[in-house]
């Protein structure tokens, strides 16, 4: 019995060992960091899009002040001379679709700065022109003689 218990605490160390081989492996500690600053990102996104964009285009467009409170009243009596979202979404059903456009304008932001950033990264990935080959002495003798005629009348 105790045999066992040895056999398993010895696979359990081997799997931690394992884990951290994993863990500390560069692609991983990579992801990580890319996760962190991608949820980061996420959220000045989220307030670009929410705190500047939906306010102006709210503002332009006709009804309610702001994009995210643009609705949809699926029963109109019960919704009559509401304009916020969540003051109707209580009283009656409603398709919220400035919400929507809010996530798609989020969502297209994100995807554009990706582009970018995956653009650049592929730009810096490219390996250099190769560099002209060296001329052959029987290259550069026929050059010097080319070159010679040419100045010949």
């Amino acid at each position: 019995m105790k045999s066992l218990n040895l056999d398993s605490a010895k696979k359990s160390l081997g799997i931690i060992d394992e884990f951290k081989e994993f863990a500390m492996r560069g692609s991983v500690v990579d992801l990580a960091v890319g996760v962190v600053i991608g949820a980061a990102f996420g959220k000045i996104v989220t307030s670009l899009v929410s705190d500047i964009l939906t306010p102006v285009i709210g503002a332009i467009t006709p009804g309610s002040s702001s994009l995210q409170n643009k609705f949809i009243s699926l029963d109109p009596a019960k919704t009559q001379g509401i304009n916020l979202l969540a003051d109707a979404q209580k009283v009656a059903p409603v398709i919220a679709y400035g919400q929507f456009l809010t996530a798609v304008f989020d969502f297209a932001i994100v995807a554009f700065c990706i582009f970018l950033l995956v653009k650049v990264i592929n730009r810096l990935k490219e390996p250099p022109p190769p560099a002209a080959p060296e001329l052959t002495p029987t290259e550069k003798l026929l050059t010097e003689i080319r070159d010679t005629l040419k100045t010949k009348p």
